[in-house]
């Protein structure tokens, strides 16, 4: 690791709000997968080189929505890496071959995150390579779930609530960004990817109308977007969306190689200009909760 993304013994931080002095929207950002600070215990359990385990990383995606808290939304960032603990599926996705002991019976082992290798804990980066030299107990999954898992959940649900309370609904961006090419265990496996996917269920956790003003003003800046797919939407869209009861919840996913080096994780000459062109949706997001009744 470099010195800006220095492994730690313990984490500094769980997570970063990044917080409007007033909020002024009824919009929520959360980056659940730009985490970079890597304990050095869970580096030493790990087969892999750092460079390697960052490729499940969805590296600056909390700095390409910076601007949100001066737009008037709050912006909240996981700081612990999705290789050691993803937030976007259930509380206990489990493969139960990654560990010694037998896990408790509401342990989910069968969903497809887990057979891909992806599940709460995963068992393998986005490239399909093996994370860990040696099975883990069922202890250390749980002691990172409560430690990091559950903070993350309860300061989102928070956040909504609160937004919600305030304005009378809430809509959610979930912000991610994607490899240019899908993986081994994509449904677009070996395919190039377009520059913005953007998730909303199907249509279950957003109102359509949400979803097209994201769709709108990015195909306007020139960008090529798709809905659902490959990327449909994770745990976080699933399990807050509720456009009947007000909160709007939609999944972006934005293709790495718009503004970084994929293979040294250093930004490129893009960077710079995604994030005006995502302060921009901002402000279109904005005017549009503004004016939506």
């Amino acid at each position: 690791m470099d010195d800006a993304h220095a492994t730690l013994d313990l984490f500094d931080t769980v997570l970063h709000i990044a917080a409007p002095a007033v909020q002024s929207i009824p919009l929520v950002l959360a980056s659940p997968h730009s985490g970079r600070d890597y304990p050095r215990e869970f580096v030493a359990q790990s087969a892999l080189d750092a460079q390697t385990l960052r490729r499940s990383e969805d590296s600056f995606v909390d700095e390409l929505f910076a601007a949100a808290p001066e737009k008037g939304a709050p912006l909240l960032s996981a700081q612990f890496p999705r290789a050691y603990l993803d937030v976007n599926r259930e509380p206990y996705e489990l493969d139960p071959a990654m560990f010694e002991d037998v896990l408790p019976d509401y342990v989910l082992t069968d969903t497809p995150r887990v057979a891909a290798g992806l599940g709460t804990i995963a068992r393998q980066v986005a490239s399909g390579s093996e994370i860990y030299r040696h099975k883990l107990r069922f202890a250390e999954a749980e002691r990172r779930i409560h430690a990091l898992y559950r903070p993350y959940h309860l300061a989102l649900g928070e956040l909504i609530q609160q937004t919600k309370t305030r304005f009378g609904r809430c809509m959610l961006l979930d912000c991610h960004s994607m490899p240019s090419i899908g993986g081994p265990a994509d449904s677009d496996s070996g395919t190039e990817r377009v520059d913005f996917v953007l998730g909303d269920c199907f249509g279950r956790s957003c109102a359509p109308e949400v979803t097209d003003w994201v769709e709108r003003f990015l195909h306007q800046s020139g960008y090529c977007v798709i809905r659902n797919s490959p990327y449909a939407g994770g745990y976080t869209t699933r399990h807050y969306g509720n456009p009947g009861n007000g909160v709007h919840a939609l999944q972006i996913e934005i293709n790495r190689r718009l503004y970084m080096n994929e293979i040294s994780h250093h930004k490129h000459e893009g960077f710079d200009g995604l994030r005006r062109h995502l302060t921009l949706l901002l402000d279109r997001i904005a005017a549009s909760l503004r004016e939506w009744r």
